[in-house]
């Protein structure tokens, strides 16, 4: 498998998991475009979409870092056609970047209501519609959005539902997209962690032991790497869990991606 020479387009990739996919993919010498709205350090939070190109490049891979707010429709064509346009073409989409807030009903703040659907679901939907175009022209095209299984067990909306429906928003994108593009031969699928990943949003959004109990971003950038390394005609509509990826290519042993090692992992949301 290799991705030497691709074209990764990832939203959301200063730090975590679109960090994690950057620098995997990067190993192969592929060329990553780091978008994100970061581009000088945060006070609380490590990394910026330049902080992360000079990984990208000291991992072997090509670099173009572009700010960029997925929520403003000019900017995303514009940064895809500048994408395109530097490295020939998109190979990739990764739909990583994501708001959230874990709060019910009466505690959601309209504005913050906005902003997920603004993001989850419009971002997603328009980083998509503006790639297309490019990913017609790829030999092995695919679009990852980093989007739950669709599990309407009433558990998983009764304490956050406006998260929870942004999100399924995202999912409903890989359920449709992947019919609609399945004639151009570009393949949509959702990736989803089994465990707590130790992102900046489960270390401010969860309890200190959650963090703990979490895995390393590397576990999803590693299952995303065999899912662009499928077969786009033939690997599409699925909703991947990380776990099952990475045991369906042959991996047995997963406690090197644990935060601590030995200690009991605590199941993501959205996972039965």
């Amino acid at each position: 498998m290799s991705l030497e020479g691709k074209t990764i387009f990832i939203t959301g990739a200063s730090r975590g998991i679109g960090r994690a996919i950057a620098l995997r993919c990067a190993r192969d010498g592929a060329k990553i475009v780091i978008t994100g709205k970061t581009v000088t350090p945060h006070v609380e939070l490590s990394g910026t979409i330049h902080s992360v190109a000079d990984e990208v490049r000291a991992a072997g891979g090509k670099a173009l870092p572009l700010q960029l707010d997925v929520r403003d429709e000019a900017a995303v064509y514009a940064v895809a056609a500048t994408a395109a346009e530097t490295f020939g073409g998109i190979d990739i989409l990764v739909n990583n970047a994501s708001a959230i807030s874990l709060t019910d009903t009466l505690n959601t703040p309209m504005k913050r209501f906005d902003l997920m659907f603004s993001i989850n679901v419009r971002g997603t939907f328009l980083s998509s519609q503006a790639c297309i175009p490019y990913l017609r022209r790829a030999a092995n095209p695919h679009i990852l959005n980093l989007a739950p299984p669709l599990n309407l067990h009433a558990k998983w909306f009764k304490d956050h539902l406006a998260y929870t429906m942004s999100k399924y928003g995202m999912s409903l994108c890989t359920l449709g997209m992947s019919e609609e593009l399945a004639v151009h031969g570009i393949a949509v699928n959702s990736l989803w962690p089994r465990t707590a990943i130790a992102t900046a949003a489960v270390e401010v959004h969860f309890p200190r032991e959650v963090f703990h109990a979490s895995r390393k971003p590397q576990i999803v950038a590693d299952a995303a790497y065999v899912i662009f390394n499928s077969d786009s005609h033939s690997t599409t509509g699925n909703y991947f869990i990380d776990e099952d990826v990475l045991r369906g290519a042959g991996v047995t042993d997963f406690s090197a991606y644990a935060v601590t090692p030995g200690a009991k992992l605590a199941a993501d949301l959205f996972v039965d």
